[in-house]
């Protein structure tokens, strides 16, 4: 989510004594054990005079690393306002030179620096914050925008990773928000007007987002796929439909997380979704309240701002990692647990499905086992403006098995079911022990804090785990194999992007002023490398004012 939200929602959330209670309880001992943290530092845009951003979110796609962030601010070296637009993305630069090296699109020359005579460089400089971004507006986002001009306006936040339904696009729900600068109620800056749908993919001019219509989730429901969104084989609950695929959508609440379920080529059509009820253990047509207090209504009931959930080809499961709203700066993890069912399916039996553990495409295995207790994974250092939020990891990263196989064009072999290995600067494919014993994450730090004048930047760091214990090796058993299902079609409700985009969100060329700093192994241009666990506070901005 964009900055400011992230932090009120951090700092006006009343955590009960319930839910303390409920942290108490879950927050125990799992087998997952951590060898290694190392710190990473900052992203570095070196296409950018200055630029402040937050949020971090990341897919691969067509062999291109896709960044994506919430509000961005480039600024000139002393800490004038350039641009200011309330989403951007970019490619990894060389993602396995510098995971921290990004690569901006829609950087243009804005005037001269008057100390130094240097050009300053910001990113999508012709637009502003009424316009929007690298997500373009509708119209009437447009024109809402150009009447509240410096009052109100209504922001698209990416809010969390892009989900790949193929080896080249993904799709992403993102939340429309409606932000107000001043508001006579401080707990009314920001008004959820719901999500809305885009389809991403990667073309030689840059990340494409390609929107599916306006509002696909209104602001009065859970924020199904704010959180994360899985896509796996539809229900053994029903004949099997091998060119379908079910999307498995997670939402927060104040009281955890709520779950819907969507065939793929429904996904603009809410009326189609169906709902978890805990309470009998299936999917409903009725939608989860908003506002649901009764834990044994609620999917994971538990504390939530930001994460990922995706499958570990290390664990042979499905790991979620994120920040809670405790505002402590600290990764927690859990684990699908395969030796503790839910229900009395035989299907999903102790050690997976069938016994055999389970697949990538196994998604519909989050109804079936139950998550671990929650355990602390990293303690981020916090900047100095305060703790950090906006907690993500990257599994793209370290793992050549990032896309489930059956997401590879038809006719692929088995053995060429693997994406390219990125990281090798750090973690040699060889000396890593397996795809997904490395993991890099990110957060949003504050390196100055305020609600309207804060400084932000994505910070790095690389997790390493270690060997499974023996006597917890029954949590992971044996992955399953995928079977060599088709390849799935591109869905119905989600329409093939053009080469070149609508007007309002078509990627810019970079001026070719900027030549790459020579890169060390250090993970930054040309400082020392970070010790793991200590802060690198390097590349502090100037001045970042958020208010528009």
């Amino acid at each position: 989510m964009g900055a400011r939200r992230s932090r009120i929602d951090h700092k006006l959330s009343i955590i009960s004594i319930a839910y303390a209670l409920l942290f108490a309880y879950t927050h125990g001992w799992t087998p997952i054990v951590v060898k290694n943290i190392t710190q990473l530092g900052p992203q570095i845009s070196p296409d950018v005079t200055q630029v402040s951003r937050d949020g971090g979110y990341s897919v691969l796609l067509n062999g291109q690393i896709i960044w994506l962030y919430d509000d961005t601010e480039c600024l000139d070296r002393d800490g004038k306002q350039l641009s200011f637009v309330s989403n951007t993305a970019a490619y990894a630069k060389d993602a396995n030179k510098n995971v921290s090296m990004l690569l901006d699109f829609g950087v243009e020359a804005v005037g001269k620096d008057k100390k130094t005579g240097k050009t300053n460089y910001a990113i999508l400089a012709d637009t502003t914050v009424a316009t929007g971004g690298w997500i373009g507006f509708s119209p009437d986002e447009l024109d809402f925008n150009e009447r509240r001009k410096g009052t109100e306006r209504v922001a698209i936040w990416p809010g969390t990773s892009p989900t790949p339904y193929s080896t080249s696009q993904a799709f992403l729900f993102a939340p429309l928000v409606y932000v107000d600068n001043k508001p006579q109620d401080p707990s009314k800056e920001y008004q959820a007007r719901g999500m809305t749908l885009l389809s991403i993919s990667a073309s030689s001019r840059g990340p494409i987002a390609d929107r599916q219509g306006d509002l696909i989730i209104s602001g009065l429901q859970v924020a199904y796929g704010g959180f994360s969104s899985l896509l796996g084989y539809t229900s053994t609950e029903k004949p099997q439909n091998l060119n379908d695929r079910d999307v498995y959508l997670f939402g927060m609440t104040q009281g955890g997380l709520q779950l819907a379920r969507a065939s793929v080529g429904k996904l603009t059509d809410f009326s189609k979704y169906s709902f978890w009820d805990p309470t009998q253990l299936k999917f409903v047509k009725n939608p989860s309240r908003l506002n649901e207090k009764d834990y044994k209504k609620i999917y994971l009931p538990g504390s939530f701002s930001s994460g990922s959930i995706f499958y570990s080809p290390y664990f042979n499961t499905f790991l979620m990692i994120y920040f809670n709203k405790f505002v402590d700066s600290t990764f927690r993890i859990r684990f699908l647990d395969l030796n503790i069912p839910v229900g009395n399916d035989p299907i999903w039996s102790k050690q997976g499905k069938r016994g055999r553990g389970i697949a990538p495409e196994d998604v519909e295995a989050l109804v079936k086992y139950a998550w671990s207790p929650e355990q602390e994974l990293y303690k981020s250092p916090p900047g100095k403006g305060g703790f950090n939020y906006a907690g993500m990891a990257h599994p793209e990263y370290f793992n050549r098995q990032y896309f489930a196989p059956s997401l590879y064009p038809k006719g692929t072999s088995a053995s060429q079911r693997r994406n390219q290995w990125y990281g090798s600067k750090l973690v040699l494919e060889k000396d890593a022990g397996g795809d997904g014993k490395h993991l890099l994450v990110s957060w949003t730090s504050q390196l100055r804090g305020g609600f309207n004048s804060g400084i932000y930047q994505i910070q790095l760091a690389k997790v390493e785990f270690d060997v499974v214990p023996d006597n917890a090796k029954g949590n992971f058993p044996s992955a399953a194999a995928s079977s060599s299902t088709p390849t799935l079609s591109l869905a119905p409700s989600i329409q093939d992007p053009t080469v070149a985009p609508p007007a309002s969100s078509a990627p810019h060329t970079i001026p070719s002023k900027a030549s790459s700093t020579e890169l060390t192994s250090t993970g930054s241009a040309g400082r020392i490398a970070p010790q793991p666990w200590i802060s690198d506070s390097g590349l502090l901005f100037q001045c970042c004012k958020l208010d528009t």
